[in-house]
């Protein structure tokens, strides 16, 4: 092939440029001089071949030998160069010399070029030349100062010859289609793009394009425009798309080049005014009509006319008009002839590209509805079904799955109210429910008017806090980090915190200075309680409170209707929702209080009991009838309660207690003193009766492969069936539940008892619930804590219970969690056990939504099934194993049969329920003068717990740090004698007796409010800091504050601290940690924790100070008490990933053992270090080297992997849009050579004459499918027409192209 030297000199430069995109040094090629012949007669023929090989040397030094050797024979010299490219070597040279690096073995063409005349003759010729085709005159310093890349794309656009401009997109198409993208955005940021589309415009503005230019070019753009983010926006200002649009439409008979041209219409519309545009151009319509019914030719082109129209459809108004033109019921009925007809699955990606522009259809509002309503469901469910029996259709059915969760149709809650089913009176604030209720029923009306009319771009709004930047959320403020604010209230107020630390001005009385106090004295604690009542009572609500330290309510002081208050000095009593108001809010008044019996629960499925004195007798007594009735009734009462107290005890004389450090009995009596919002009189038999834990290891439960699949595949045919039970059988705020019709094989569902959440259950199958869980007291979210009894079943049936409003974005559930079950006929055999159960285990995203339809909220579905072992039993199901108030309660009493600590009610919470304090640390041996020094100088040590009601892992952890403080273990005894312990084992009383999940009674996180808790509202966080602060103030900051926490995301037990360097460092911070000084002590605890506890992981603690968290316990002892060692403690509700534990899932005595760990790790703060080499407590520790091999995973990573199936259908993104599809179809469309096309042709026809025997389908626009297919490839054009059409050279620049 002869080609002009001027078309080839540019190339030839750009060879020999240097490597610039690998970031490499050039080498330059060994260059071989063949012969030289007769030099004398200035006859030179230089062929040089080139061997290609990397050499060492400027990669332009074998010029100056051609120059020198051309100069020396000006006259006439006639030069033959002959440059074969070929080979891997050959190859690897040309990118080099075009600086894009090494390229695979596929040769280039050819290139043979003669000149007759001098170097000087053969510059000045090309530099004419150039310049007479409207080329810019690339001069030496011009070509010296750009790269190859810049030369080549330069060369392309201003180009005018077919031959120079097909080498050089070869050359570009060879250089991008090797190796990775890092070439191709090279190229981008030297403006291929817009090379290339200047190229297209010239080419295409042609009276006669020339196609065999634009088929290549179009290809080589849509493969560098899918990588570049801006392509859309760089063809609408190059005018490209309009033109590529109307190229389409001139050529829709061409299958290649409009194969071609949808190729580039889909990298366009990235930009949504290129789509806007487009679709205004009625290139909506022109796509459209380009996909035919099910054929086996043209698939190439078929497949990009879908992805051109999936494109298309991004934008809304694309999408609107789709709607109204009946596009999408054409698609779905694309969609299943396709499906039907394609028995082979030859076109299953065509199945995929069509399911692709039905997600797109469904990401607004009117879209899904189109979907619906023209039965698209129903299609997807039984399709989906069919692609399960063949491997071959697997990828179609994901996206086939999630299609159908993006539009089934959006269900509200069946509640009255998003609101929760309990409302407390605030103090200070009006009732404000009929409000409230009011503006929700009117308000959200409009807002779900408004949500029909517009899409769901922002579906998952919800989770956009937890998607933001880690980085962005840590302080960087070193002045807010270092400063230490002001209290928040006057130094007079923290006097009256003084009673809870009687330990440091004690004088120990009662301790002569020469006696030994007896063993019991020299390892228990005081009692530094306030004033006790002197009254006696009977009642076991009066001794469990007079036994237990605390002081006695008012009513049960003397007389029980005094009501005298105490001063308002005193941090108890500054409540006014306290035991001291005069006000029954929560559900007992003053003389409500009584014992609560057990009636059967085999028959009613639960304990429970009459109070002695109502609140309707109250009210009896109040509208004044007669004392004679209410004697009657009360008589009544008494008996009623004489029968079901002697069948407890016949119930605990028969099976007795067997579990230790319970008594139910005393249980009893701490619930019938506990106050409820609703009042419950019911107790749970698993908190009557006690728990165990379980007897052996329970793993993690394996995920069954594709559960949720299957899970929706049951909810979208549920939606699709009419024989649907949903009947409500069970309703929280139902007054009157006899008056639901139970069906014999009906569950029946009961959760009206302490720490208790089931708002409604409703039975949508046979054996299928769904349960509704209730919002935190006066609020309307934090959905996730549930605790219920079921009862009424049948033995060895799978049951499926779907807990539909559970509102985090993910749980371990999805990673081996477990729900925990209590049978009570186990229990009476002798097995009391909350165990692991469940089966088909997932927690998804649904399409519920709230009542009243609130924007933005998004729920989850927890979805397990159980087999219950017996009939008729009584079973209890919960989150984790609960923890009440009253359990709490109870055992500070047993433990004070131990050592007796000190026990006090630091304040009321506002329902009127006791804050326990609880004091330990070791009386003096005497009253001499350095037992009491020691004694004075103790360092104090305040752990809290359970400030979040649904973490009951939290209880169970600090359950186990009681008790080993209070035992007799030596190194507990030790830790006594070291340390002075403040405990407040339960922040959140009232959170936890009516069973909310995050939330106080005031509706707001306790533990969001330590920065400026309030005193009525936050009673107890505020007198919580308020010890704090006066702990500081007499010089006794505390060596450690921990708060207990429980972690539904992650695995393990782990610790969050607080360092200012190392906030600083991952924030990227430019302050120089250098100079600033830090105490590396925080670190302490958790290294001693790693190397004991074999639940605790190292490396998942952090230390960082966040922002959103500044208002936390931890950060706030941290930064306003100056605590070095504050920490939050997160235990796992699931299980361990490393240590012994690892893969198995934690129990109660897990969590206990973890709660001991902690206290062993104290002993490294003892001043005392020498202690720590004592055999004895080492031996008490019981290290084991086994557990030291903990491989966690790293604290900055993600909580969890993500999870196999996806969670959320609004994130999920159709495949087959990537980069690698689109070269795939580029591929596919350049192997359809035009060698084949008379043949094709032929094939063609032959198909057309049997079409117009069979019966067509008729399309949504009225075109039948064969006369779609027929105007999109009526005929192929032959290979003669091709070279005819290549033989019609343009005219653009004023002279033919060679």
């Amino acid at each position: 092939m002869q080609v002009n030297t001027p078309a080839l000199l540019p190339i030839c430069k750009a060879r020999a440029l240097q490597l610039e995109l690998c970031g490499r040094q050039p080498t330059a090629p060994r260059i071989g001089y063949s012969r030289i012949l007769d030099r004398k007669k200035n006859l030179l023929e230089f062929c040089f071949s080139s061997d290609l090989g990397l050499g060492a040397g400027h990669p332009l030094g074998w010029l100056p030998d051609l120059k020198s050797t051309m100069s020396r024979h000006r006259e006439g010299v006639m030069v033959i160069c002959q440059h074969r490219v070929h080979g891997p070597r050959g190859l690897a040279h040309v990118a080099q010399l075009a600086d894009l690096g090494s390229l695979p073995p596929r040769p280039l063409p050819k290139i043979n070029f003669t000149w007759n005349g001098t170097l000087r003759e053969l510059e000045a010729s090309s530099q004419a030349s150039c310049g007479g085709r409207g080329r810019p005159n690339m001069s030496a310093a011009a070509v010296n100062g750009s790269s190859g890349l810049e030369v080549l794309l330069s060369t392309l656009q201003s180009s005018g010859d077919t031959e120079s401009t097909l080498n050089i997109l070869n050359v570009l198409d060879e250089l991008l289609s090797a190796g990775s993208d890092r070439r191709i955005h090279y190229m981008i940021s030297k403006g291929g793009s817009q090379a290339l589309l200047a190229a297209l415009v010239k080419t295409a503005k042609c009276l006669n394009p020339n196609y065999t230019v634009l088929v290549p070019l179009l290809h080589l753009l849509a493969k560098l425009g899918c990588r570049d983010r801006r392509i859309g926006v760089k063809a609408e200002d190059a005018n490209a798309v309009q033109l590529t649009l109307n190229l389409l439409k001139q050529n829709i008979t061409h299958a290649r080049i409009s194969a071609a041209c949808l190729m580039v219409i889909r990298v366009f519309c990235s930009s949504v005014t290129a789509a806007n545009l487009l679709g205004e151009h009625r290139g909506l319509d022109a796509v459209y009509r380009l996909i035919p019914p099910h054929t086996s030719k043209h698939l190439t082109a078929i497949k990009a006319a879908i992805d051109a129209l999936a494109a298309l459809l991004c934008t809304k108004a694309n999408v609107r008009s789709a709607v109204s033109k009946g596009y999408i019921s054409g698609l779905l009925a694309l969609y299943e002839d396709w499906h039907s007809r394609d028995t082979g699955h030859v076109a299953v990606r065509i199945r995929l590209a069509l399911l692709r522009c039905l997600h797109q259809v469904t990401r607004s509002a009117a879209g899904r509805e189109a979907v619906v309503g023209q039965g698209g469901l129903r299609l997807l469910f039984h399709t989906t079904q069919a692609c399960l029996l063949s491997r071959d259709t697997e990828s179609l059915v994901e996206p086939s799955v999630q299609l159908m969760r993006r539009c089934h149709p959006k269900t509200p809650l069946l509640l009255r109210s998003d609101h929760s089913a309990y409302y407390f009176p605030l103090p200070g604030r009006e009732d404000t429910r009929a409000q409230s209720y009011l503006a929700v029923a009117l308000g959200n009306k409009a807002e779900s008017d408004e949500e029909e009319s517009e899409d769901e771009d922002n579906e998952d709004g919800s989770q956009e806090s937890e998607s933001k930047d880690f980085d962005d959320d840590l302080e960087t403020d070193l002045n807010k980090l270092r400063r230490r604010p002001e209290p928040d209230r006057p130094k007079e107020l923290l006097a009256q915190y003084s009673q809870f630390c009687l330990e440091f001005t004690h004088d120990f009385g009662e301790l002569e200075s020469g006696s030994e106090p007896e063993e019991s004295s020299s390892s228990s604690s005081f009692s530094s309680s306030p004033s006790s009542s002197s009254s006696s009572s009977s009642s076991d609500e009066e001794a469990f409170l007079r036994q237990s330290g605390s002081p006695l309510p008012q009513y049960l002081r003397g007389d029980r209707r005094n009501t005298d208050s105490e001063g308002a000095g005193s941090p108890s009593r500054s409540n006014p929702g306290g035991p001291s108001g005069t006000q029954d809010t929560a559900g007992r008044g003053p003389q409500a209080v009584a014992h609560l019996e057990p009636r059967d629960f085999q028959s009613q499925g639960s304990i429970c009991s009459n109070l002695s004195q109502t609140a309707g007798e109250k009210e009896e007594e109040r509208r004044g009838e007669e004392w004679g009735e209410r004697e009657e009734e009360r008589e009544k009462e008494r008996t009623e309660e004489e029968h079901q107290s002697s069948l407890v005890d016949r119930l605990l004389a028969t099976h007795g207690a067997r579990v230790p450090h319970h008594d139910p009995q005393l249980y009893r009596a701490a619930a019938a003193l506990t106050r409820s919002i609703p009042g419950f009189s019911i107790l749970a038999f698993p908190d009557f009766w006690g728990h165990l834990p379980p007897p052996g290891p329970e793993p993690m439960a394996p995920r069954k492969p594709n559960v949720q699949r299957q899970k929706v595949f049951e909810d979208i045919q549920r939606m699709l069936d009419d024989g649907i039970i949903n009947q409500v059988v069970f309703d929280l705020e139902d007054t009157n539940p006899q008056c639901i019709n139970y069906q014999p094989d009906t569950l029946r569902f009961f959760s009206k008892f302490e720490c208790g959440n089931l708002r409604k259950a409703v039975q949508v199958r046979r054996y299928e619930y769904d349960l509704i869980l209730n919002a935190d007291a006066n609020c309307s979210i934090n959905t996730q804590w549930f605790y219920f009894e079921v009862s009424n079943m049948a033995a060895n049936i799978p049951y499926r219970f779907n807990v539909i409003n559970c509102e985090k974005t993910n749980s371990q559930f999805n990673y081996g969690m477990q729900p925990v079950l209590y049978s009570v006929r186990e229990a009476l055999d002798g097995r009391p056990h909350w165990v692991r159960t469940g089966t088909e285990i997932c927690y998804f995203r649904n399409r519920f939504c709230p009542a009243h339809g609130r924007r933005g909220q998004t729920f989850y579905t927890l979805t397990f099934t159980v087999t219950f072992k017996h009939n008729e039993d009584v079973c209890y199901l919960a989150y984790h194993y609960p923890y009440t108030y009253s359990a709490l309660q109870s055992h500070l009493q047993v433990l004070q049969r131990s050592v007796d600590p000190a026990k006090q009610s630091l304040c009321d919470s506002l329902a009127g329920n006791p804050c326990p304090l609880v004091t330990i640390t070791a009386c003096p041996a005497s009253r001499g003068w350095r037992d009491m020094h020691q004694l004075r100088n103790r360092p104090c040590i305040v752990l809290t717990a359970r400030v979040h009601p649904g973490e009951s892992n939290a209880s169970w952890v600090m359950r186990g740090t009681l008790g080993f403080l209070c035992s007799r273990d030596p190194v507990a005894q030790s830790l006594r004698e070291t340390f002075v312990f403040k405990i407040i084992p339960m922040l959140n009383p009232d959170g936890v007796v009516n069973g909310t999940n995050r939330c106080a009674l005031n509706g707001e996180d306790l533990n969001r409010q330590w920065s400026k808790p309030s005193p009525v509202l936050s009673p107890t966080i505020y007198h919580t800091k308020g010890l704090l602060y006066y702990l500081n103030s007499i010089g006794r900051t505390p060596l450690v504050f921990c708060d207990y926490h429980g972690h539904s995301r992650k695995k393990n037990v782990f610790l969050y601290g607080c360092s200012i360097k190392e906030t600083l460092w991952q924030s990227g911070s430019a302050v120089d940690t250098v100079g600033l000084k830090e105490d590396p002590g925080y670190r302490t605890i958790p290294k001693s924790l790693d190397r004991i506890a074999p639940a605790f992981s190292f490396n998942s603690c952090n230390y960082l100070v966040e922002k959103s968290r500044s208002a936390t316990a931890r950060v706030v002892v941290w930064r306003e008490m100056g605590v070095l060692r504050s920490y939050t403690m997160e235990s796992t509700y699931n299980g361990c990933d490393q240590g012994i534990y690892k893969g198995l899932q934690t129990g109660t005595r897990e969590l206990e053992e973890m709660g001991v760990k902690f206290c062993h790790s104290l002993l490294s703060l003892r001043r005392d270090v020498s202690a720590l080499d004592s055999k004895t407590l080492i031996n008490h520790i019981h290290l084991d080297s086994s557990v030291l091999d903990h491989k966690s995973h790293n604290c900055f990573e993600d909580d969890e992997p993500p999870c196999l199936e996806e969670i959320e259908y609004s994130m999920y993104s159709c495949p087959g849009l990537s980069g690698a599809e689109l070269d795939l179809d580029i591929d596919n469309n350049n192997s359809s050579s035009s060698s084949n096309e008379e043949e094709e042709e032929e094939e063609e026809e032959e198909e057309e004459e049997g079409q117009e025997r069979e019966e067509t389908s008729q399309r949504p626009s009225g075109k039948s499918g064969r006369s779609c297919l027929k105007s999109l490839f009526p005929q192929l054009i032959s290979k003669g027409s091709v070279e005819q059409l290549n033989l019609k050279r343009s005219q653009c620049n004023g002279q033919y192209l060679s």
